[in-house]
């Protein structure tokens, strides 16, 4: 049986530059530009093989799902983006894993406060109390598909994010 990793990924910073530009349009600031490599980078050296890399459809989600997958070596098989995940809640967040093929055993999928907080310290009860922008959830479910994943704690969580002084994931669980 194999493990299930789910990668959750907060954009980068974003630029509130143009108060005139919708939320949905909002770009990457410069610290946002810089963080998300780096962060990326960071996912890779964990060695794990991302085979879906999923992103909210907000400018901010879709520009760091791409520096993210620029540091992703071999790329994932499918990159695509999901209009639900933009400012999904818990419950928007459990469907989308319960729909993802059980033929992937990782998955990166890139979203926004205050819905992945609240997954990660509601539903799992993993002591975060906020997913900084650029922060990232490793989680894995010792489940054979995402459905049943959806529906359990995970084994292991590890959670990093641009100001973590170790540079290296905190183990969580």
């Amino acid at each position: 049986m194999a493990d299930k990793h789910l990668i959750l990924v907060r954009h980068a910073k974003s630029s509130w530059a143009d108060p005139q530009l919708p939320d949905h349009d909002r770009p990457l600031n410069a610290r946002g530009v810089r963080n998300a490599p780096v962060m990326g980078a960071r996912v890779q050296a964990l060695g794990i093989r991302v085979e879906g890399l999923i992103t909210s459809s907000a400018l901010r989600a879709r520009t760091t799902a791409e520096h993210f997958l620029d540091t992703q070596d071999p790329p994932p098989a499918e990159f695509r983006v999901e209009p639900d995940l933009y400012h999904a809640d818990v419950a928007t967040w459990l469907a989308f894993m319960e729909s993802l093929p059980d033929t992937w055993n990782s998955v990166m999928a890139f979203g926004h406060n205050p819905g992945l907080t609240e997954l990660a310290a509601d539903v799992w009860d993993l002591p975060v109390t906020n997913v900084p922008t650029c922060g990232v959830l490793w989680l894995t479910f010792s489940e054979p598909t995402w459905k049943k994943a959806a529906a359990r704690q995970p084994r292991t969580a590890l959670f990093d994010y641009p100001k973590n002084p170790s540079n290296h994931p905190e183990a969580l669980r």
